[in-house]
């Protein structure tokens, strides 16, 4: 097709798709006179499956004008309905009942059936209605055999039901009627067979019944029930084992554990067709001991989460509403702890015939132009057939004014002859879709739907809508008027919609009035007027109040409101958004709700809403019932708000309000508020105005030009403030000239060549009037003597262009509007815009005051060379190097630069922190607000000597009985040449007494001395520092011990139990890798030393820790820039390795030291033997003598013979007759002196059954605890000496006789 062509189709769609917004209305009254072709409005579903017990109606419904008349098809036959009495059609309606209630059979009349519904205007089709009767055949008869498994392996339990019309649903039940309990183990396929992943013993029965549910017949069909017997391998062996002798008759291996193996899908891999829009179901089934789990994935992208579910125990994945982008592969694994196992399942996803764009029913005027498109999607892609009446549209004869291109038809200058039916047919091998559209040409003047006459309230501030609906063809134009026909309304505020309706978004007082819509076409003009009333919103001015009340009172709750006098109110009171309780108490008026003789129920919320035909207003409040006091308290509430208020006396800026104070409720008005409203610069914010005392009820009120006020009045009391009184009417002002100038005026330059006045704007309420502008007057001071003016409105600032850089001017900014111009505004000066620096300071000189401290000057630079504001001066300096001639690659690169900045007019300043001997560079540059100028020439200049940091570590290498033997690092800041060091020690005893101090000192080229002729086993606490020709620097303390007599000098390794190192003395020389080196660690009672030297540049160290031979995480401890750390808190008797590690920026690690490790000592350093300490020498002698004065004592008694005084001990206590014993005591009140030695009352016999007499009443066991408590005693004497009593937890006397020596030597020891 040419490009012409294609210009001619493209413009006829577009008319098409206008046309079409052409609809027909339902109006009976418009109806009645249009033709219509006929449209289908109902009909049965395409596969109709029918119950053969009921009789078949196969719809079909249609409109149009005339009604339409009706046939069918039967298998593409025409079918006469008038030969089979069975078939009748309803009335006006093509709907078809065939009866076989008489017996006939449903199948005889199967097959597909097609409507027609035609008029003279055309004809329109059905689908192609299939007709089948629904089939619930019986399952056939057969004999099952027991099924016997052995525990552990796979089952499945194949159900097979009977082919049914729609396919039955199936589920699994035992003879009770009870479902059998499905899980991950057993389940049932979509299929309906029962599957067991691995079969227990427990699946043991003879009731696994399949039945089958046929949902349009309602009937179940059961299948004969399967009987399932596991046997357990190893029970069968116990059993034959009894009865053949041991004989191992089915082996001794029960069903192994094993890997996954899928029972369905079989075979690998499988695939799937599913069609678009449907449900996609996958279905994974696996064997294996122990049970495997499913999952899935899709195996080229995600699961569509929103249209995905997992049924069956994860076994089956559904995919709702299928679409193109769900085909692929999903892959189901099945996962025990022996294995796993996959399947990918193909999916493909093909797509029956759908709608893109159906046809639509297209109404035109003669001469007119439109289309119909029949636009569909498919898999493969649907072919699309054109009829017309039902008939194929390649029977009828070309027209001039039809034409088909590919899905589309186009029409051109139809005429009334032109109308029909079309049906578009599209189809593939999945499905097809048969649509029905009809050309109805129509040549009708306008007519306006929309009653006559119509008002339409709204509320103000609420849209309007009037509604003008019309029909014509061709589609007439709207168009609106008010009051008068004398100018079309268009343009703000007016909204005008496609169908007609005028909308007014924020509708006014002054938009009521009446409308004219008139409706226009090429035949004719129609017109309607509607009336616009708009109303005063609902508002309630006063709320119902917060409420305390006394039990047994009655509580008033207020609600006053304000609406449009045309409106009827209605008021509905609810408590707790509920309805009022059905109470006489609860009684409602017109403004209030009395609740009488209050009680606690009804405490709550009550809401007052008030309601009109058009909106509606609430207010709540909350009600608080207490109980009742003797005597009535005072309420005490807000006052109310004043009312009746009126102006008076008005003049230009002053006028007078008066109003009437509310009822106080027992509190007194302190004073009144007024507040004001400008209508005209702020609606709707109520601004203070003035305060009055409470004993007035007038204000005299100063007033602004050019303001539209509004005013009302608060009350306030000690309770708080009341609500506002309503509004007064409204006062205008006349405008005048500002009475004041814009405030804040500045002037400054942003470009060396410009100058920015600025200023804060006057607001509304100061401009007194319409036509707020500014003059911006200028002048160079002491240069030009005219100002030059500039006049601007709605600006804050004003650039000045082509100025010279930083000069004085003179600025000034006064405000005018319509009626003239501000106070003369005063002067402000302020300066151009700055440009950089162009000179540097010269004669730039350095006097060094000290190591650590130098003095620098300068000549300052001339004003004019500054060319700005002067800010000061910057001195910017670094260190070169260091002074030192053999100094590491560490100290050899330049330090960064450092800044410092002098203010104001200065000649000279000092830069403390400096680095003793060292080379350092300076410049220095002058600074405006503009920024920098030119550096000044380098000057260098040197620092002299210091003082030298402390050593970077001090250390023991070697310990003996009477030496030590030290090792030291220099300085790492040695700030000058080093002359030597100054070694300082002295004794520490146990109780951390200090002895005398020693002074050593060492010359400056060794690192390492012995002490001689210390004291063995003793510690001693080190003060080491280095010197330089300055003095002595910082010292850094540590503390070390001399071993024990008998230690072994010549171990290699340390033999102080408070240090450890990693590795032998080596010399401290910078190593290439890695950076750190010298690692060593010493304990004391502060915790773990650990020091170390380090060359890198990295600045993050950190010490690491962590127990030895654990599997926990290091700790580390961040380092503030020294080369020691001490770590604290380690546990005694544990080893700890230690390493030292630097970290970047970034927090990873870059190195790290060998590690260290370290040893915490159980005990400390100090202790030793006690046996050797006289304390304890003469504690044990104490001891031994006593136990001689004891064992002297015992043999002394002894000798005296005879009974032990028993009796006399008892006869001092009290007498047992006054004091009585309890029956469950074991002690006894009767002793005997005789020879008898009869068991007295309450004793107890021994187990013999005699009590001994001959035997020594002497024992020294029977003085002790450890005996076994059996004696041959009478029941006096084991009251008097046992350690217990017979019976648990009942204590005897206990005896006054001194323990057994024995016992007591043994305790002892």
């Amino acid at each position: 097709m040419d490009s012409r062509s294609d210009c001619l189709v493209l413009l006829l769609l577009v008319l098409g798709s206008a046309a079409t917004a052409l609809e027909v209305p339902l109006d009976p009254k418009v109806l009645e006179g249009l033709p219509q072709p006929p449209t289908i409005t109902h009909q049965s579903p395409k596969d109709y499956i029918v119950d053969p017990r009921e009789n078949i109606v196969i719809h079909c419904e249609a409109k149009g004008k005339p009604h339409p008349s009706f046939s069918w098809t039967r298998n593409g036959l025409h079918l006469d309905i008038g030969k089979d009495a069975k078939v009748t059609m309803k009335p006006r309606s093509g709907t078809l009942v065939i009866d076989i209630s008489s017996g006939e059979k449903a199948e005889s009349y199967e097959g597909v059936y097609q409507c027609t519904a035609r008029n003279k205007h055309g004809t329109a089709l059905s689908n192609n209605i299939v007709i089948r009767q629904s089939r619930s055949p019986l399952w056939s008869k057969e004999r099952i055999k027991p099924i016997v498994v052995q525990e552990g392996l796979p089952l499945v339990l194949r159900c097979q039901p009977p082919a049914g019309l729609p396919p039955p649903i199936i589920f699994w039940m035992d003879n009770n009627f009870q479902r059998l309990p499905q899980s991950r183990r057993v389940s049932q396929a979509l299929n309906g067979d029962l599957y067991f992943s691995n079969v227990m013993t427990e699946d043991s029965r003879s009731d696994y019944i399949c039945y089958a549910r046929f949902p349009h017949t309602q009937t179940i069909q059961q299948k004969q029930p399967v009987t399932v017997r596991v046997f357990n391998m190893e029970a069968i062996n116990e059993t034959m084992e009894t009865y053949l002798n041991d004989t191992d008759l089915f082996g001794d291996e029960a069903a192994e554990e094993r890997k996954p193996a899928f029972l369905l899908p079989e075979g690998s891999p499988s695939s799937k067709l599913v069609l678009r829009g449907q449900v996609l179901e996958l279905e994974c089934i696996a064997e294996g001991l122990p049970t495997p789990e499913i999952s899935w994935i899709k195996v080229s992208g995600e699961l569509p989460a929103k249209r995905t579910s997992f049924q069956n125990f994860e076994k089956t994945l559904r995919i709702v509403n299928v679409s193109e982008e769900d085909a692929g592969g999903y892959q189901c694994t099945a996962r025990n702890r022996l294995g796993s196992a996959q399947h990918i399942i193909h999916v493909s996803v093909k797509a029956a015939p759908y709608w893109i764009r159906a046809p639509q029913n297209l109404v035109l005027a003669p001469l007119e132009s439109g289309g119909l498109t029949c636009r569909a999607g498919g898999n493969p892609k649907p072919t699309v057939a054109w009829f017309i009446n039902g008939d194929p549209i390649d029977n009828f004869p070309e027209e001039p004014s039809r034409r088909v291109e590919d899905d589309t038809i186009i029409f051109t200058e139809v005429q009334t002859a032109s109308s029909a039916v079309y049906q578009c047919n599209v189809s593939n091998e999945y499905g097809y879709l048969l649509s029905n559209a009809f050309l109805n040409v129509l040549a009708e003047p306008p007519r306006i739907l929309t009653p006559h006459n119509t008002v339409y309230p709204v509320i103000r501030d609420k849209p309007a809508l009037l509604n003008c609906v019309s029909f014509g063809s061709p589609v007439p134009r709207v168009t609106w008027f008010k009051d008068s026909r004398s100018s079309i309304l268009m343009g703000d505020p007016f909204v005008f919609h496609e169908n007609g309706t005028l909308e007014i978004p924020v509708a006014q007082a002054f938009h009521s009035g009446r409308y004219t819509c008139v409706a226009r076409n090429s035949l004719g003009i129609s017109e309607n007027h509607v009336y616009l009333e708009v109303k005063e919103p609902t508002r309630i001015v006063k709320q119902p109040e917060y409420m305390v009340v006394q039990k047994n009172r009655d509580v008033v709750f207020m609600c006053k409101v304000m609406h449009d006098p045309s409106l009827v109110p209605t008021m509905i009171w609810l408590k707790d958004s509920g309805e009022l309780p059905d109470d006489d108490r609860f009684i409602v008026d017109s403004e209030s709700l009395t609740i009488m003789y209050v009680t606690e129920a009804d405490e709550g919320t009550y809401t007052c809403i008030m309601n009109t035909t058009l909106d509606q207003d609430s207010a709540s409040a909350q009600l608080t019932v207490v109980e009742a006091t003797p005597t009535p308290a005072v309420m005490y509430e807000k006052p109310d708000p004043p009312t009746d208020l009126e102006l008076t006396d008005p003049e230009v800026r002053s006028i007078q309000l008066s109003w009437i104070p509310g009822d106080e409720h027992n509190s007194p008005i302190k004073k009144f508020l007024v507040q004001y409203e400008d209508a005209l610069h702020g609606s709707g914010t109520w601004n203070n105005l003035t305060e009055v005392p409470g004993s007035r009820t007038m204000a005299h009120l100063k007033l602004s030009p050019y303001i539209h006020y509004s005013f009302r009045v608060l009350a306030l009391n000690d309770v708080g403030y009341s609500l506002p009184s309503l509004p007064s009417r409204t006062y205008r002002t006349k405008p005048a000239a500002p009475d004041e100038n814009p405030s804040d005026v500045k002037a400054m330059g942003t470009e060396h060549n410009n100058l920015v006045i600025s200023w804060k704007p006057l607001t509304g309420l100061q401009s007194n009037g319409p036509g707020l502008q500014y003059n911006v007057m200028w002048r160079q001071m002491d240069v030009d003597k005219d100002w030059n003016t500039e006049t601007v409105a709605n600006v804050s600032k004003f650039v000045v262009a082509g100025t010279p850089t930083f000069v004085p001017y003179e600025v000034k900014v006064q405000a005018l509007n319509n009626y003239g111009k501000g106070p003369k505004p005063p002067i402000v000066v302020g300066y151009s815009g700055e440009d950089w620096p162009v000179a540097a300071p010269a004669n730039v000189r350095v006097r060094v005051q000290n190591s650590t401290q130098a003095e620098v000057s300068w000549e300052p630079v001339p004003a004019k060379s500054v060319r700005g504001r002067l800010q000061g001066y910057k001195v910017y300096y670094w260190k070169e190097r260091s002074l030192h001639k053999h100094t590491t690659h560490s100290h050899t690169h330049r330090m960064e630069q450092q800044t410092l900045t002098f203010t104001g007019n200065r000649s000279h300043g000092k830069l403390p922190g400096l680095h003793p001997y060292s080379l350092y560079s300076l410049n220095v540059r002058v600074c405006n607000g503009r920024g920098e100028g030119p550096a000044s020439p380098f000057l260098k200049f040197e620092t002299p000597e210091g003082v030298p940091g402390p050593p970077a570590f001090l250390r023991v290498t070697n310990s003996n009985i009477d030496s030590l033997t030290l090792e030291w690092g220099p300085p790492h800041e040695r700030n000058g040449h080093l002359v030597g060091y100054i070694l300082t020690y002295q004794t520490v005893n146990n109780t951390n007494e200090f002895g005398q101090l020693k002074e050593l000192s060492v010359p400056p080229n060794e690192t390492s001395t012995t002490l001689h002729n210390l004291k063995y086993s003793t510690r001693y606490k080190f003060y080491f520092s280095a010197k330089t020709a300055t003095g002595p620097g910082p010292g850094i303390t540590e503390e070390f011990a001399t071993i024990m007599d008998g230690g072994s000098p010549d171990s290699p390794h340390p033999l102080s139990p408070t240090s450890q190192y990693l590795r032998p003395r080596q010399p401290k020389v910078p190593p290439v890798s890695p950076v750190f080196g010298n690692v060593s660690s010493s304990v004391g009672e502060e915790g773990a030393l650990i020091t170390w030297d380090y060359w890198g540049p990295e600045r993050h160290i950190y010490v690491e820790y962590i127990v030895e031979n654990s599997d926990e995480d290091w700790h580390k401890e961040m380092v503030n820039g020294s080369q020691s750390h001490v770590l604290k808190g380690l546990k005694e008797g544990l080893a700890y390795k230690v390493r030292v590690v630097a970290k970047s920026h970034a927090d990873q690690t870059v190195h790290r030291s060998e590690e260290l490790v370290v040893t915490v000592p159980a005990m400390a350093s100090r202790q030793v033997d006690i046996a050797t300490q006289g304390w304890f020498i003469g504690l044990m002698c104490a001891i031994a003598l006593l136990i001689l004065v004891l064992l002297i004592m015992c043999f002394i008694k002894r000798n005296k013979g005879g009974k032990y005084p028993v009796k006399e001990k008892e006869a001092a206590h009290a007498d047992p007759e006054i004091q009585p014993m309890k029956d469950d005591d074991i002690t006894f009140g009767e002793y005997s002196d005789n020879e008898d030695h009869k068991p007295l009352k309450g004793s107890r016999t021994p187990s013999s059954g005699t009590v001994k007499r001959d035997e020594s009443d002497d024992s020294l066991v029977d003085y002790g605890e450890g005996g076994d408590g059996q004696f041959n005693e009478d029941g006096s004497f084991i009251g008097q000496y046992s350690g217990k009593t017979d019976r648990d937890g009942v204590q005897a006397h206990e005896s006054s006789e001194a323990p057994s020596p024995v016992n007591a030597m043994n305790s002892f020891v």
